[in-house]
């Protein structure tokens, strides 16, 4: 285990306020990378940290960046002054890998599949494949995200998806320049797992592909849930 990370205490708040689980908080720092890249014959090459931990790869192997972890309360969730238009690394990924609610960190499936919401001109329904990087919700916090959330409108789009398989990762690339590994590739879009690049990449946020979905708005949503067996 790396000693760049940070201890987590406790601290309790009775009062706080909602913000969801995957916002990274005020002192949450990016750990130093460490960064090596290990030579694997004709030409490639694959990126892992000097002092790796298990925990650095994803379910697929992928290196992931390091943030620092937060002060806990007393309920287990994270404290310090959100910084909203940024999603925690290692929470954003736990949410998307087990498919749980960004504002709670509980379940999200309901009878229907699971709710993804999608701010104006992020998601293009009519684009195949139809990606997300934001975690499902709840059904008790879906409005509450819209509300929170910098990238979402109090009336988002709903995506009630009944599958939601893994896609790849938001990254960058790494390579050998000057002498230094460093970044030498910033991909446009989300990283295929599989590709080509995926072996040097570092990546900061999961993404996953909407199958067999609806779009519909809040109120068809909460309405389409009552009416669920």
């Amino acid at each position: 285990m790396t000693t760049t990370r940070t201890t987590r205490k406790t601290t309790v708040r009775p009062d706080s306020p909602l913000i969801p689980f995957v916002i990274q908080r005020e002192g949450e720092e990016a750990a130093p990378d460490n960064l090596r890249l290990t030579p694997l014959g004709g030409g490639r090459y694959r990126l892992r940290y000097a002092d790796e931990d298990p925990r650095d790869r994803d379910l697929r192997g992928v290196l992931w960046a390091r943030c620092g972890l937060g002060p806990i309360d007393d309920q287990g969730r994270p404290t310090g002054r959100p910084q909203w238009r940024m999603m925690h690394p290692l929470r954003q990924r736990g949410c998307m890998q087990m498919l749980r609610c960004q504002v709670c960190a509980g379940p999200a499936r309901t009878p229907l599949g699971w709710s993804f919401l999608a701010g104006p001109s992020t998601v293009d329904p009519n684009n195949e494949p139809v990606l997300t990087n934001q975690p499902p919700v709840c059904p008790r916090h879906a409005r509450a995200a819209a509300e929170l959330c910098p990238h979402l409108t109090a009336q988002p789009m709903v995506f009630l998806a009944r599958s939601a398989p893994l896609y790849g990762v938001i990254g960058v690339g790494y390579g050998v320049r000057d002498g230094n590994v460093q970044v030498v590739e910033r991909p446009a879009g989300p990283i295929p797992y599989g590709h080509p690049l995926m072996p040097t990449v570092l990546a900061s946020q999961m993404v996953r592909r909407l199958g067999a979905f609806r779009q519909l708005s809040l109120g068809e949503l909460f309405a389409a849930l009552e009416d669920a067996p």
